[in-house]
């Protein structure tokens, strides 16, 4: 006789998946890298056409520069359209790693919650960069000589508040990478060392987001910058190649 919760306790094996087919955690895997990195390839080539010779702390001279430039706009679109890849790619890796009940559980929510608060941020964000703050230093650039200061004062309210929701923004984000490489590490679907990176990376947008609220785009916020856009580039091409040709994993393990 069976002793209850013993045998029957146990569910059946999975059965293992047909040779040529990916199971649905590859697949699935495969989507969240692809976004991912795509997100980021198309943020950096936009960010490569974005006006910033001039010291951006510097308002006279970078207004001017903005006021020049015939695709700041465009530019800032592109800008959003990489950052809403690279949230999707966060959230499918969230959803593809189906962590147990529990802190995991928790912790993979409220990085799903900051994820989506940072690109809700980001395109309010981008609304006042790319095109309020474009509309304002045309009009100063354009503007009589006796209207400037006013028109200047308004651009630079503008820019205030574009510091303000940049700050914000980066420290939502920063939240969702964070939470999402602890994730990863406890998952082990891919690297911990992915999940590792991805929180490095999280670090340095909370790092930008302190640095910018308290003082603009300052030199003091290159090396977070700079490490940010780094550490993400690594996780991001790794992830991928983890995904597309890593070994599969098996679907009963999901």
């Amino acid at each position: 006789m069976k002793k209850f919760g013993t045998e029957d306790s146990h569910s059946p094996p999975a059965a293992p998946a047909e040779p040529g087919r990916l199971s649905p955690h590859r697949g699935s895997l495969r989507l969240a890298a692809t976004l991912a990195f795509a997100g980021f390839v198309v943020s950096v080539v936009a960010g490569l056409f974005h006006a910033d010779s001039a010291s951006a702390n510097d308002h006279p001279a970078t207004f001017a520069e903005y006021a020049r430039s015939g695709i700041w706009t465009a530019v800032h679109l592109g800008q959003f359209v990489g950052m809403a890849l690279l949230i999707s790619g966060l959230l499918v890796l969230l959803v593809v790693l189906k962590t147990p009940d529990g802190a995991m559980a928790w912790t993979a929510r409220f990085g799903a919650v900051a994820a989506v608060a940072a690109l809700a941020l980001y395109a309010a964000l981008q609304a006042v960069d790319g095109v309020a703050l474009k509309h304002a230093v045309d009009a100063w650039a354009a503007a009589a000589e006796p209207e400037k200061a006013a028109r200047f004062a308004t651009a630079e309210g503008i820019r205030w508040l574009e510091w303000g929701m940049r700050s914000y923004q980066s420290f939502m984000l920063g939240t969702a990478l964070f939470l999402t490489g602890a994730v990863v590490v406890r998952a082990r679907r891919v690297s911990r060392l992915i999940g590792y990176l991805m929180a490095l990376s999280g670090i340095a947008y909370l790092a930008q987001g302190w640095i910018i609220g308290a003082e603009g785009f300052s030199p003091a916020n290159t090396i977070p910058t700079l490490a940010g856009i780094v550490l993400m580039l690594v996780w991001t091409v790794w992830l991928l190649l983890s995904a597309w040709f890593g070994n599969d994993v098996p679907s009963g393990d999901i």
